[in-house]
């Protein structure tokens, strides 16, 4: 017997060296920590667990189980002083943690201690906790019958919770009393909806329906409409249970919208007054309502084929879509992001990569491709930027956002050969969502560069894609700007070429812009006879009338617009004249008839004349 004590005696020192081996190869992994500790304990080694707690503690304080086990340990041996120091060093150390404070207060009100059980739910409150927190306090009170101090809990957490409670028991004269307060501490500064709601329902309750009109009414001049959606909502309820459709049309749903149902009635055509319209429904009605109103524009095709009717009429498809997708409030993109923000505020960056990675493999959007880069941006992570921009344009090649802002970072890195490479395969695309703006962005970066002979290819190479009037006034600028010699001399001629590919131009307005900018340049730079040149160029702006059909095909009469007849056009010669010509005749024409009109006039005159 003696034999087998003395073998287990030298057991225990061989198991705490594994022990302790253990926590000092593997020091972070707490659950070995425990183990040892738990060990000492079923030896009724307190004070040796106790110091393996401790040395714990020191690894790791923010794990929360390491703290739980550590208490749990001293209540089970009846140790409450030695509880309570742990419970108290725990919630100074983690605050949010709501275990901890659920746990102490269950510990003294457990060892009938209420007054310090009190103190430590008033330790709690300070750190405004969740809902659940303060009706624990609440709950905690009405068990040992503390209603006065039940009620001045609710008056610091919430009121309407407060009223509520007053209510259920039935004292429903203090419930009143409480809204009453409530109105009176938020004022009209701080006016909250849902405050007046619930005052508005209580009274209903209480068959008290003139209030509830006046509680509802005065929220609603006090309120703006866009924080007064539910309160419009529960009035509409109201009215229809206890009000007639009268009362409802008008007040709730509001003269505008009768007066916008007249204006489409009248022209359902008219697609401002569908927009005002769904804004309002928006703002006031039912999902149900707003999708009938939706349903009802877009059964309004235009008539004829004019892009300004379909303009509009195709925006009323993109509001019913962005509408729809709102409503629903949930995009995989935003959902996604959430979740990797989350892992990055629990310092998980692992997990908030291979979560944004998921994504981008599951369900590619461009708002998760930006998400991502400006995460691994922040992080100077250039290499992770540039795979991630590969995987990007691989997937929307036609965003021209996404290209450029590729090449600015790879210009900002200082390897410019790259970003001009990234800028070549963008404008190579067959297909860009804005391509005058990667243009542009281009065409920016080789001057910065003070690349003119690469900026000046850029140029030529953009004018045989598109003749676009602003492309040849940038081109000269830039040839002005570059100055170096001869500048003066090539934006001339690059007004001059462009003057000569513009002739066979429809767009009139934009000939004349040429020649206006070619115009202040040769005010500045030019001699007089450059100047007389431009001057002869310049167009001369010709009123005409011409016929307008309405939107069912009859003729609606004649309008008169504005023309411009530039000097150079050959054909427009012989037109010169006949205008010419036809103003001298309608001059002629209205003296002529001035004479016929006033016969008595010439005959004063001449006798006048002969005295």
């Amino acid at each position: 017997m003696a034999a087998s004590t003395a073998a287990g005696k030298q057991r225990i020192p061989k198991v705490a060296k594994t022990f302790e081996d253990n926590i000092r190869k593997n020091r972070t992994v707490i659950s070995n920590w425990i183990k040892y500790a738990q060990w000492e304990e079923s030896l009724k080694e307190i004070q040796r667990a106790r110091s393996i707690y401790e040395r714990a503690l020191d690894v790791d304080y923010r794990n929360i189980t390491l703290w739980l086990k550590y208490a749990e340990m001293e209540m089970k041996n009846r140790q409450v002083n030695h509880a309570r120091n742990i419970w108290d060093r725990a919630i100074t150390t983690l605050p949010r943690v709501n275990q901890f404070w659920y746990k102490y207060t269950y510990m003294e009100e457990m060892l009938g201690n209420v007054a310090g059980a009190r103190q430590v739910f008033e330790r709690w409150m300070e750190w405004q906790p969740e809902e659940q927190a303060w009706h624990s306090y609440i709950n905690f009170e009405l068990r040992y019958k503390e209603v006065e101090r039940a009620r001045t809990i609710y008056e610091r957490y919430n009121w309407i919770k407060y009223a509520r409670f007053e209510d259920k028991h039935a004292y429903f004269a203090h419930a009143r009393k409480v809204y009453e307060r409530a109105v009176e501490f938020f004022g009209d500064e701080h006016m909250d909806e849902h405050l007046y709601v619930a005052f508005a329902k209580f009274e209903e309750n209480q068959k008290e329906f003139e209030r509830v009109r006046v509680i509802y009414k005065y929220a609603l001049d006090r309120i703006s409409k866009q924080e007064a959606q539910e309160l419009f909502k529960n009035y509409t309820i109201f009215e229809k249970k206890f009000g007639d459709r009268r009362g409802i049309e008008d007040i709730i749903v509001s003269k505008r919208r009768f007066q916008y149902e007249e204006e489409v009635k009248a022209n359902p055509h008219n697609y401002d007054a569908w927009f005002d319209y769904l804004r309002l429904v928006e703002s006031d009605a039912e999902a149900d309502t707003v999708r009938e109103v939706y349903e009802r524009a877009i059964a309004n095709v235009p008539p004829i084929q004019e892009k300004r009717h379909w303009k509009r009429y195709i925006y009323l498809w993109i509001n019913y879509a962005l509408y729809e997708e709102l409503e629903a409030k949930f995009t995989f993109a935003k959902m996604w992001l959430y979740y990797a923000q989350f892992e990055i505020r629990q310092k998980n960056l692992p997990f908030a990569r291979r979560a944004l990675g998921t994504s981008i493999g599951k369900c590619p959007k461009n708002k998760l491709f930006k998400g991502y880069i400006e995460l691994e941006l922040q992080l100077r992570e250039f290499d992770r930027c540039r795979k991630l921009y590969e995987k990007f344009l691989e997937f929307g090649p036609e965003n021209c956002t996404s290209w450029i802002k590729f090449a600015e970072l790879e210009t900002i890195l200082g390897d410019i050969d790259r970003a001009r490479a990234i800028y070549e395969l963008a404008i190579s695309q067959p297909r860009l969502d804005m391509p005058e703006v990667l243009w542009k962005s281009y065409i920016d970066f080789e001057i910065e560069q003070e690349e003119t002979e690469r900026t000046r290819n850029l140029y030529r190479q953009l004018l045989q894609r598109t003749q676009h009037v602003k492309v040849w006034i940038s081109f000269a600028q830039f040839e002005l700007s570059s100055g170096k010699e001869g500048s003066v001399a090539k934006c001339r001629q690059i007004y001059e070429e462009a003057n000569k590919t513009m002739r066979n131009c429809e767009e009139k307005e934009e000939r004349l812009m040429l020649l206006e900018s070619w115009r202040g340049f040769e005010d500045e730079f030019g001699t007089v006879s450059d100047k007389e040149r431009v001057d002869k160029l310049m167009p001369e702006k010709v009123k005409k009338r011409r016929k307008v059909q309405a939107d069912d095909g009859s003729d609606a009469g004649w309008e008169e617009y504005y023309d411009y007849i530039f000097p150079e056009d050959a054909a427009n010669q012989p037109n010169l004249k006949l205008l010419a010509m036809a103003k001298l005749w309608k001059k002629q024409q209205q003296e002529k008839e001035a004479a016929e009109q006033d016969p008595d006039k010439d005959i004063d005159e001449s006798e006048s004349s002969s005295f």
